[in-house]
This record gives C-alpha cells, structure tokens and sequence, in this order.
C-alpha cells in the first residue's frame, strides 16, 4: 500500500477520533463526519442512512445534497441503492448510478447532478446499522483504496452508534439499548418468566477506534495472538483425545495462525486502526458472511473465527467474562448457544433462558425442562440488544421476549402471571387426590425427569411416579464417560428420592441432536432417521452393558424398570432384552442383589413398531409412546423444523386413530401402555389421549395440575363421543370439536 494513502487514511481517523472527542451534540457530530469525510475523499456528497426502524432508513446527516432532506428523505429496505447496500450488506459501486438497476430519485435531495455512487453498509458484528454514501458529480468507479477508506469510516461510525456518541432527537437517533424491543423465536420450554439479563458471553467493549502509533499496535496485537495461540495449544494439549474434538480445536489452531487473518489486521492497523478495532473489523465481516454461507461446515468454521475473535478482544482489552456487574436475584440467561454443563452450572438460580439458536430437543432444552424454566429459541439479535441489568419477560407458550417492556406490557405479564399462580393455588388443592375423570376413569400421572434436581417435584407436583427418567444428561455434561460406579451411586440417589413410587429408567438416547462430547458424531444427512439411542447402544454394547449394570446395582434388590429408547422392530428389542440378560447373569455369578421385580419395556418412537408381531407385543412388559418423535415420522414434519412442525395437529384423526390401534394391541396383549411427551402435558391433548383409552401420561412436573384439574372435570365418554361424530363428519382435527364440548360444559 502506498505511504501517500496510508497517511490519508490515518489523517482521515484522526481527524474523527479528534471530532468524537468534541463536546458536541449527536447531530453536529454526524454533520462534522459528512464534512470530513467528503473533503477527505474529494467527493461533493457524503450522507449517512441510519435504521428509524427494522424496514426503514432515514437521511441522518449530508454534506452535499439539500440540508431540508435530512431527517425527511426515507427509504424501505431494499428500495433505492442505498436501500440495496442496506438489505445485502455488500458494496455498491457505481459510476453512473441513475443507470443502476433499482436506482431511485429522490428529488427533494437534489442529487440528480452527481453520477457516480459509493454505498457501505454501516454494521457492527453483523447487525446492520445504517449505510454511509459518498457521491460525486464525475462518472467513475471508485478505487478499492477509497472503498476500504469508506468501510473504516462506517466501522468507527458503527462503533460509536454503540457507544452513543449520535442520540438526537427523532427514531433514527433514539439511544440505542434504552428502547423497548420485541422478540419473536420459538418455544424451547413452556412457562413464564419475568426478571433481568444476565448474558453469558457479556460483549467486549472496544473504546480506543483510532491509534497514533502503527507500530505500537502492531507490537500488541502480534502479543495478543501470540497469546493466543498459546491458550490454543494448551486447550488441544488438555483435550481427552477424541479425534473429532481435536478436529475442531485444530482449526482453531488453523485460524490462530492464519496469515491471511493476521495480514488483514495488520492492514487495518498501518491505515489508522487499534489493535482491537482491527480485530472487531475482521469480525464483523465474519459475522456478516455467517448470515449468507448456507453449507453448515462453512458456517461453523466462521463461528470458529467468531469465537476466536472474541478471545482475542478478550486479550487485548484485558475484559474477561468476569465485568465486575453481579448476577441479579432474577437472572434471565442470555446467550447465542450454551451447553448443558454449563447451564447446570447456573443451576437453579435462573428463572429462564433466551437463546439466539438452540433447537426444541437440544441440550439446553433438556436441562431447562429439567428446571422446570421456559425457553426462547432462536430469537435473533438479542445478543447485541440485550445489556446485563435489563428488564426481560419471558412467555415461554408463545415463543416471545420483551426486553425493557414499557409500563402497559408489564402490567398485562404481571396480570397473565398472577392468574397462573392463582391456577397453580387451585392446582395444589387437588395435588394428593387420585386422578380419577368425572365418568369415573382413573388415569396415572407421572412426570419426566432427568437430573436429581427434578425429584423434589415428585411430591410437589403429585406425581404418581416418574413415567421417564432420562439417562443421557449424564454422559452430556462430561466430557469423558462416566463410571459405572457413579452412575450406579445417581440412580441408587434418583430411587431413594422416589420413595418407592415407581421410575422408569430409559436408558442412553444419544445421536441425532444429541452427541456427546467425547463420542465421534457422525457426518449423516438426517441424524433424526440416523445412528441413534438403541442403535448405538447394540453396535457399542459395551455401554450399554455397563449401563445396565449400574441400573441393576442401583436397586438393590429393590423394583426396576428400564426402557430402550428408539426401538423400530422386534429384533432390536429381543438384541437389547439379550444385553440385560446377560448383566443379570453377571451380576447374579458376582454375587450381587438382583431386583425383586424387574420390567423390560420400549419407547414407541417409530411407526414400524406399531406394526410389529404379535410375540412382540406379548413378550415387552410395558410401552411408553414417545409422541414427539412418532409425530415427526408420522407426519414427516421435522420437529426441529418450525416451517412444517406446527403444520400438523396431535388431534387429527389420521394420528388418533392411530394410537388408538396401537392401544387396542396393548389391551389384547394385557402390555401397560403409557404416553409421554409434549402433548401429554397440554389439558386438551391430554383429555383426547385418555378418552381414546390412553390411561397413564408422563409429563413435565408442572403440567401435572392443569391436566389432573381437567381430567376431573369431564367426563371421557362424552370426549370418546365427540371424537366419533367428528370422525363420522369427515373432521380433519377433532380440536374445534372437543373445545366447542368443554365450552359448552364449562369446561
């Protein structure tokens, strides 16, 4: 790079540092940048576009065209070339513009004289703020030294829009981090929450944009990567072995000592930048590209690059995760992803989780239906929004966070609130009372459960017993295997805590969207329909043995139930059931104390399974359908997928009369039948489970009142009627109908 345009560019931020550091209004600041910029560059026009709202841009500030536009010029996204740049986020350059596709004149801006056009976006770590344009009356395409020039001005201007250095009178200067905001996601976990932010990855704060000094700079950035690179190896010497874990900390190690990244910072350092804004410039292009790379690997990688760039800041700015704020008394867990180990960490001080990714059966939605909290998934940008200390509300049912909520929408959460606890009040009245419906159907109650935290809800909740305790958190939130003896201490603890009230113990569900850490995941188009649970199990029976074994120890002689998970056809179950006999035969030559009862049953998870033979069904003790995986195979609707999953109802008669052939099978055979899952734990699903001959639900230890208080209420052969006259209409659904009965009954 030439000296010449080194000094410009260097002149260039000094001259902006020099402005930001004026005691001046948000509006002379951003009149001052137009000016300095547009001299510096030696155009007529520079004008800034900054976000009034999600879809429209508004003419903040401009050197050239008329003074009357600003604040009065406004754009859609997508409309105009700035429009353009602010919907892609990529670079237009122009040298006759009115000739552009999607060009449009804006008379009152008078630019109809200038024909060339330079627009960056303004953006900060991929969330876009505003576009930064410079024009000119010669016809010409702009250099690729003056475009980096643009893109560093919009850098700094993207910085200190964060740091508040514009706020001014109108939408588009509103403070930013001071105003309510809406989130849309999905519903991760039922349940309402109100509280404030806790983040946990709290955002670096970069200060000093602009250096005097190149060299020094360059000296503390080569530092801070050479530390880096440090932490790397040392996490890659520490790692347990696993190849696919040291694949991923490799290319941390790749990126770590990439030339080409360091060149780039090193660039952006000898052109005016600090360290730590040259690092935050490369990031920011990171994240912007996340948003557009399609291929899953590619978009992991830039996650690496993320990551690292964040550590990196950490280093340079000396700000860890520590920030000195302490956790409030209600803390809302923010992040963009998080593990189960560390969210059992927090344990059960949360009071929700707000995530910007996570899927309805990942890790974190496990744990958090184990604490009995409600979780937000992918609701995007709450990262950047959010800051530690703000007010949050939480409506897990509806998938929706208000972060600062104004007056209105806190009394309607405060007053949606107080009618649940009320219900939960009501609830309580009838905790200790046998489930038994108005027609006189008694009908079971259990609840799911997977940490030695949910017990307590046993007796809290009324519980008859616990219909599905899942084994798999244990192996999770490590990152090597867990011993038989420790695992045998846990469910020996998870008995003991039941108090004799039975536990069915499923045994390890891994695969699909849960991969342990030290186990090699598989590179499988659809993991849904891939290696997973019972295949795993029976293709590395060593684990399985070993699981078995710790089960069988665990009870001392006392009542055990284990449950294989995922179970297709009547030879995995006959290959699982020959394990356990052979960990009885073990245990019995080592001398230990067998069960006094043992029950051997299976997840129906899979259509096929309904179908099995008649010595199937006469052989297995109990079943225990898994609604929300056999609702995804029935349907083909991903669960993971929020386009199609709620496309498909638990109440159409296609799916009811389904289970109902699968419950006529289990009365013919005398097998216990029981049902778990989501839709066990919703009243009016519930409600058609147990009229269609469902007589035992397993169910989130919170669900366990609202559906107990209805099921008393009605009575079953009046729904069992509905759903026939239904059926006989040709009704899709039976929903309406069933909804139309309860209303009509008071119900």
């Amino acid at each position: 790079m030439p000296d010449g345009i080194e000094s410009e560019s260097r002149k260039l931020l000094g001259r902006l540092r020099d402005t930001m550091a004026e005691e001046a209004a948000g509006q002379a600041r951003l009149d001052r940048i137009t000016h300095l910029t547009a001299d510096s560059m030696g155009t007529e026009v520079c004008s800034i576009y900054l976000f009034r709202d999600a879809e429209t841009l508004e003419l903040c500030a401009t050197q050239g065209l008329n003074a009357e536009a600003v604040h009065q010029t406004r754009m859609k996204l997508g409309e105009g070339l700035v429009g353009r740049v602010a919907r892609s986020g990529k670079v237009v350059n122009a040298a006759d513009a009115p000739s552009e596709r999607g060009f449009r004149y804006m008379p009152e801006t008078g630019e109809e004289i200038y024909s060339s056009f330079l627009g960056v976006p303004i953006q900060r770590l991929g969330e876009k703020l505003g576009v930064l344009v410079v024009q000119s009356r010669e016809a010409r395409k702009f250099t690729g030294d003056e475009i980096y020039a643009l893109e560093v001005v919009a850098m700094v201007l993207a910085e200190m829009t964060e740091l508040g250095a514009f706020v001014g009178e109108g939408a588009a200067l509103k403070a930013r981090h001071t105003q309510p905001a809406l989130f849309r996601g999905g519903t991760g976990q039922e349940g309402s929450a109100m509280g404030h932010v806790w983040l946990h990855e709290p955002r670096v704060v970069v200060t000093n944009l602009v250096a005097d000094d190149p060299e020094t700079e360059l000296v503390r950035l080569r530092e801070a990567v050479d530390q880096l690179r440090v932490n790397v190896d040392e996490m890659l010497a520490g790692a347990p072995g696993d190849a696919d874990q040291m694949q991923v900390l490799e290319a941390y190690r790749m990126f770590a000592n990439s030339k080409g990244w360091m060149r780039r910072m090193e660039e952006d350092i000898a052109r005016g930048l600090s360290a730590e804004a040259a690092v935050e410039k490369e990031q920011s292009l990171a994240r912007a590209r996340m948003g557009q790379v399609a291929d899953a690997y590619l978009r992991d990688r830039l996650h690496d690059l993320d990551d690292l760039s964040n550590r990196l800041l950490r280093i340079l700015t000396g700000q860890g995760r520590e920030t000195g704020s302490e956790m409030p008394d209600d803390p809302i867990l923010i992040a963009r992803n998080i593990g189960p180990g560390e969210l059992l960490e927090y344990g059960r001080k949360l009071r929700g989780v707000v995530l910007e990714e996570g899927s309805v059966g990942s890790h974190a939605a496990i744990v958090t239906r184990a604490l009995a909290i409600p979780l937000v998934i992918h609701a995007e940008r709450i990262t950047t929004e959010a800051l530690n200390g703000d007010r949050i509300l939480v409506d897990g049912d509806q998938g929706v966070v208000h972060l600062r909520p104004d007056d209105t929408v806190m009394t309607a959460f405060r007053d949606k609130m107080a009618m649940q606890a009320k219900a939960q009040e009501r609830y309580a009245s009838i905790r200790d009372t046998p489930c038994v419906t108005a027609c006189g159907r008694r009908i079971q109650l259990h609840m799911n459960a997977g940490l030695m935290a949910d017990l307590p809800s046993l007796a809290g909740s009324g519980a008859e017993g616990v219909g599905l305790f899942r084994t798999e958190l244990q192996f999770l939130i490590r990152n090597q295997m867990p011993k038989r003896t420790e695992l045998a201490a846990l469910y020996a603890r998870v008995l003991d805590a039941a108090g004799g009230k039975r536990v069915v113990f499923r045994t390890l569900d891994i695969g699909s969207d849960k991969v342990l850490p030290y186990m090699k995941p598989q590179d499988e188009p659809n993991p849904a329909l891939g290696w997973r649970a019972i295949r795993v199990g029976l293709d590395k029976p060593g684990v399985l043995r070993m699981q078995l074994q710790a089960l069988l120890r665990a009870a001392n002689g006392r009542p055990l139930s284990v449950m294989f998970p995922f179970v297709a056809q009547y030879e995995e179950f006959t290959a699982a059931r020959t394990e356990m006999d052979k960990a009885l035969d073990r245990e019995r030559r080592l001398g230990h104390v067998l069960p006094e009862r043992l029950e051997i049953g299976t997840m129906l998870e899979t259509p096929s399974l309904a179908f099995a033979s008649q010595r199937f069904f006469e052989e297995v003790e109990f079943l225990s359908i898994g609604g929300n995986d056999l609702k995804q195979f029935f349907f083909a609707a991903d669960r993971e997928n929020e386009r199609v999953r709620r496309r498909y109802d638990t109440l159409n008669l296609s799916f009811l009369g389904f289970l109902r052939g699968i419950v006529a099978r289990c009365r013919d055979s005398g097998t216990h039948l029981s049902f778990c899952g989501e839709d066990a734990g919703r009243p009016l699903e519930a409600l058609c489970l147990a009229a269609i001959g469902i007589e035992t639900l397993s169910m989130r230890p919170a669900s366990i009142g609202p559906v107990k208080s209805l099921l008393m209420r009605t009575r079953l052969d009046e729904v069992a009627e509905v759903i026939a006259r239904a059926e006989a209409e040709g009704a899709a659904s039976v929903r309406a109908a069933v909804m139309e009965h309860l209303r009509q009954r008071g119900g």
